[in-house]
């Protein structure tokens, strides 16, 4: 399909045909999706891989009854047994009384540009040149021994949905990204560590010798780690590791686990579980931001909204389904794919930086860690019980000394939170991004 006006009138035909079969309501999704990705080590090419593919899925509901078919062959006939088969399993499954379309006045009327779609396309040489700069950068770092690689990657998809409520609209996202992985020392003293930049604009990118050189002088700075003694210390967060916190916190939010009353944080709202000042947000139209896009996938209007404001619990993370269950309006949170119903999923998640430098978080600290690396999913969303395997660099008299490696770190989120302090460094790298973190009082496990 070569334009959205052909994609939008593909789905009105099909919700037109699956009306006509005896759906009570319908609406369809088409994703058309392209990627590239190079790999390469020790300066050899070991992956060149292009994907292009054509999804369409159709969503028919008969009453409380809902089904989902998707298929990739666009044929007449094709289309035709995608509805009858939509139908005929609408018909069987069990009732659902909290599914349903949006009702229009629920409708996002325009369309808001957040700028997620770069129109130039990178070609397979452009890939490798990055690649192999980043690569050749890192290991040129004195102490690099191997690498494990670096990898380039591209990719976009055009995005339309078209529903029996009236809905009907389309919109792009791309994402360029690179990443490497090297290793310093020899034998059982080896270490590794990485890089990684990813934009929706191939410009907004770190420049690859960049990520090579950060990946190069991460890896050395671990050479002969140290571990650490069994304590209750404060943990400093690292940049790319303390946005986990807030997968967990929008894990805890989303409204399924909610309507399931399977999080930690269900009884919770309206009430403090952030110190004071700690305000997080959800941001879907930050212009080129990783996650954002002009509506959800539903089709409702979404926006940008506080999660947490003033550390009280202000918003769960809800799609219509999940807002039905509990009673409430939906947050405009629904994602979806061609074969699966819509589900609650977070946008650009970001934690509001605090007034501290990094520096001033970590001055008064007499003995504590830093840490660079989480390893393994220790957290249980029922209870909030947190404990992770840990790497990174010990704290002694407010400076970051020597490595540490082969360490747990734990506590329970519930305190966690509560005990959160953040730095001033904000970046928007990931999409669910937060500054440099403190947490006070956290258990050490070591030796």
């Amino acid at each position: 399909m070569n334009s959205d006006s052909q994609r939008l009138d593909l789905l009105q035909d099909l919700i037109v045909k699956a009306k006509k079969k005896g759906a009570t309501a319908a609406d369809a999704v088409f994703i058309e999706a392209k990627s590239l990705s190079v790999a390469q080590r020790l300066g050899n090419m070991e992956k060149l891989e292009r994907s292009e593919g054509y999804d369409i899925g159709l969503r028919t509901l008969i009453g409380n009854r809902q089904a989902i078919a998707s298929s990739s062959d666009f044929s007449p006939e094709a289309l035709e047994e995608l509805t009858t088969r939509a139908i005929a399993m609408a018909k069987v499954v069990p009732e659902d009384p909290f599914c349903g379309l949006a009702d229009p006045d629920q409708l996002a009327t325009s369309q808001i540009d957040v700028d997620s779609f770069d129109p130039s396309e990178p070609s397979e040489e452009t890939l490798i040149e990055w690649s192999q700069k980043a690569e050749d950068t890192a290991r040129s770092v004195q102490g690099i021994t191997n690498s494990e690689g670096a990898e380039a990657g591209w990719g976009c998809a055009n995005i339309s949905v078209v529903g029996t409520n009236g809905f009907s609209h389309s919109y792009a996202g791309s994402h360029y990204s690179l990443s490497v992985s090297v290793l310093a020392g020899e034998g059982t003293g080896m270490e590794r560590d990485y890089d990684y930049t990813g934009a929706v604009y191939a410009e907004d990118m770190l420049s690859p010798e960049l990520v090579g050189k950060n990946a190069g002088e991460k890896a050395v700075k671990r050479l002969k780690p140290r571990k650490a003694k069994t304590a209750q210390v404060p943990i400093i967060y690292d940049p790319r590791v303390s946005r986990g916190l807030l997968s967990h916190l929008t894990s805890a939010i989303n409204g399924s686990s909610i309507a399931r009353g399977t999080s930690f944080l269900k009884d919770k709202m309206g009430e403090q579980i952030f110190s004071e000042g700690i305000t997080i947000c959800d941001d879907p139209h930050r212009p080129r931001g990783l996650r954002s896009k002009p509506f959800d996938g539903e089709g409702v209007t979404n926006k940008k909204r506080e999660l947490v404001t003033n550390g009280v619990l202000s918003s769960w993370v809800l799609d219509l389904r999940s807002s039905r269950q509990l009673g409430l309006e939906t947050t405009g949170h629904a994602s979806r794919g061609s074969g699966s119903p819509p589900s609650p999923s977070a946008t650009n998640v970001y934690l509001e930086p605090g007034l501290q430098s990094p520096r001033e978080l970590i001055n008064d600290i007499k003995n504590g860690l830093y840490v660079t690396e989480l390893i393994g999913m220790g957290v249980n969303g029922l209870t909030g019980d947190y404990s992770r395997g840990a790497a990174g660099f010990w704290i002694e008299n407010g400076e970051i000394t020597y490595p540490v490696s082969e360490i747990t770190i734990a506590g329970n989120l519930n305190d966690m939170f509560l005990r959160l302090s953040p730095a001033n460094d904000l970046e928007f790298r990931y999409g669910i991004d937060a500054p440099t973190i403190r947490i006070e009082g956290m258990t050490l496990a070591g030796k």
